[in-house]
């Protein structure tokens, strides 16, 4: 398995630590490039971490809307 995406990523989390000790432009420009590549690592990472992300998303999601869909059902009971 090819391991290129661990150097965008590695950038991504040296650059968000950046973005947050910094408050003036600088931490904007590199809260800037930790998105992009964040984005690029994982455009990059083989596709059974894809597919892994994909899982815990859809799972994560779906708990989410259940527990919205019962905070709106005891909301009408009252």
């Amino acid at each position: 398995m090819p391991l290129f995406f661990l150097l965008p990523l590695s950038i991504c989390v040296i650059t968000g630590y950046i973005f947050n000790r910094c408050s003036d432009e600088v931490g904007y420009l590199a809260g800037l490039f930790a998105i992009i590549s964040l984005v690029l690592s994982l455009i990059l990472a083989p596709w059974e971490i894809q597919v892994l992300l994909l899982v815990v998303v859809l799972l994560s999601t779906k708990k989410l809307l259940q527990r919205n869909e019962y905070k709106l059902k005891s909301g009408r009971k009252q």
